[in-house]
């Protein structure tokens, strides 16, 4: 209201225009929501506003470049509308003056259209700036330049451009701050372009700072990592670690809006999740029931062993669930059950409440897209119940009807780990081998290696068997390099051991050789042999 006030008394100059503009969207960035609402309220209510805006449409054509671009800023910060006729006009001389816009005024644009709406006016100066940039890119100086052209060109720009954008950041590398560093990571986000070697270099420069980066930089750094499926395990364990030791800075909501971010990441910050679990286990009332299912959703999914916190905090959230069950919908209910099985935790409490008839009716309007997700998660608790055993205080079982849906899909054999596992088994007749099976309608094993002999598990039990019940079945899961939900691993596993199976993993790695993945899979199928070997050359 003082600047509008003094305009009104005081004619400012061509180049004052955009310093009054700047100045009164300068001053509402430190006010509250509300009186930054009233201000601006007042602001557009206030005759000398309108005179402002009148003045500086006038006086365009005689400001300078720097001036163009900051009053253009300043009106769309404060709100002007962007149909405007002093926006448009702003945005004509822009596209006009864009090939004698220095890298400052280049920037301050680009920062200016990252906030506009999406217009044929903006799109095509966007384009305008991509192409002067992409013929300027060399004599760019500033990191926060280059970072902005990077956020201004998006995820629309050619790859060509972006890997020439990823040159000119790796050869300003030396001057990124923490702050450089940090916001590198979410730019290349927003251009969806994963450059691993810039990545990695921010990375290492962040890790060892952690506990300067305030928490929603925090969170939008983790997420950036997330959208660019970028998993760096250093900086992850910095963070899980830092927010750890920090546990009792954070609220409940902070953490449980990040846990689903490393989830994502396929990343068990263990040090996170069990300082948490004391917080929860201390306070399991300030969980919300929205916070609760996410909370239930991450520590199923990742499967960390919280070790002697394990039933205390499973006792806190069943308390927690008991207390929203009268709130819950059938299939809210049902995710709690589902993920408190996959856990190995059965509060009888929400099962019989899931299992009642009142309750499974409710299933039968299931939306078709979530039909799938209904029946698999039906079929986990059933599989559950019959082969953990759990002590109920009456026996439940989960009716058919809820578990017919689509079958499993047919899933195609590996031709990589079949061929590697035909040339271990080769000359061992003795050995049968059986591709994707199919265990209880439910679980897919990529191999069954049926060997003579007892199995790992009953040898180191000592059990005794019947020559019927002698051999030895392993059951082989090979895991792609792209991510794994480790809940339906550790449950599937699980039930494969009460089954008679012994479990062993192989994950994909492209780079190995032929020669090294076929030994690798005899260690991993005969590790017996590999020990008398040993045995045999010491």
């Amino acid at each position: 209201m003082d600047v509008l006030d003094l305009t009104s008394e005081y004619t400012p100059a061509d180049g004052q225009l955009s310093n009054c503009l700047n100045h009164m969207w300068t001053t509402t960035k430190s006010l509250t929501y509300e009186q930054r609402r009233s201000e601006l309220q007042l602001m557009f209510e206030h005759p000398g506003f309108e005179r402002l805006l009148q003045m500086a449409m006038d006086r365009v054509g005689h400001m300078n470049n720097e001036d163009i671009v900051y009053s253009l800023l300043g009106m769309v910060k404060l709100g002007v509308s962007q149909d405007s006729r002093v926006v448009q006009t702003f945005l004509r001389y822009s596209q006009e003056n864009l090939n004698k816009l220095d890298e400052k005024s280049l920037s301050i644009l680009a920062n200016c259209l990252d906030s506009m709406e999406d217009s044929e006016n903006v799109r095509a100066l966007k384009e305008g700036m991509s192409s002067v940039s992409e013929a300027n890119i060399h004599s760019i100086k500033s990191v926060v330049a280059l970072q902005t052209i990077m956020r201004l060109v998006g995820k629309n720009a050619p790859l060509n451009f972006k890997k020439k954008l990823e040159r000119k950041a790796l050869s300003m590398k030396d001057q990124f701050s923490l702050p450089n560093a940090q916001y590198m990571i979410v730019t290349m986000a927003s251009m969806d372009f994963c450059s691993k070697p810039l990545l990695d270099f921010c990375s290492e420069q962040m890790k060892d700072n952690i506990h300067a980066i305030p928490y929603k930089r925090l969170m939008t750094l983790v997420d950036s990592c997330r959208k660019l499926r970028y998993r760096n395990i250093d900086l992850l364990t910095a963070i899980s670690d830092n927010m750890a030791t920090t546990i009792d800075m954070w609220t409940m909501k902070q953490v449980v809006i990040l846990l689903p971010v490393f989830k994502d990441l396929a990343f068990c910050p263990a040090a996170l999740m069990e300082a948490f679990a004391e917080k929860v286990i201390a306070n399991p009332e300030a969980l919300t029931r929205k916070s609760l299912l996410c909370v239930l959703r991450v520590y199923s999914s990742l499967n960390h062993d919280l070790q002697h916190r394990r039933q205390p905090f499973l006792d806190s959230l069943t308390g927690a669930v008991d207390s929203y069950l009268p709130n819950m919908s059938e299939l809210e209910l049902l995710q709690v059950v589902y993920h408190l099985s996959v856990m190995g935790h059965f509060p009888p409490a929400p099962l019989e409440l899931l299992l009642h008839s009142s309750t499974l009716d409710k299933f039968n309007n299931t939306a078709p897209e979530l039909l799938q997700m209904k029946a698999n998660m039906f079929r986990t608790v059933d599989l559950c119940l019959r082969l953990d055993r759990p002590p109920l205080p009456r026996p439940l079982t989960v009716p058919q009807s809820v578990l017919d849906g689509p079958e499993p899909p047919r899933l195609k054999v590996n031709p990589l780990l079949s061929q590697g596992l035909w040339t271990v088994l080769g000359d061992r007749a003795e050995s049968m081998l059986q591709e994707m099976v199919l265990v209880e309608n439910h679980y897919y094993i990529d191999a069954v290696i049926t060997k003579p002999g007892l199995s790992r598990s009953s040898e180191a039990e000592g059990e005794q068997s019947s020559p019927a019940e002698s051999s030895h079945r392993l059951a082989v899961i090979f895991q792609p390099s792209t991510f794994y939900s480790h809940d339906k691993l550790a449950v599937k596993i699980r039930h494969l051991k009460i089954l008679g199976y012994d479990t062993v993993l192989g994950k994909e790695d492209e780079l190995m050789s032929e020669e090294k993945w076929i030994d690798f899979l005899r260690r991993l199928i005969f590790p017996e042999h590999q020990t008398s070997v040993e045995q045999l050359g010491s």
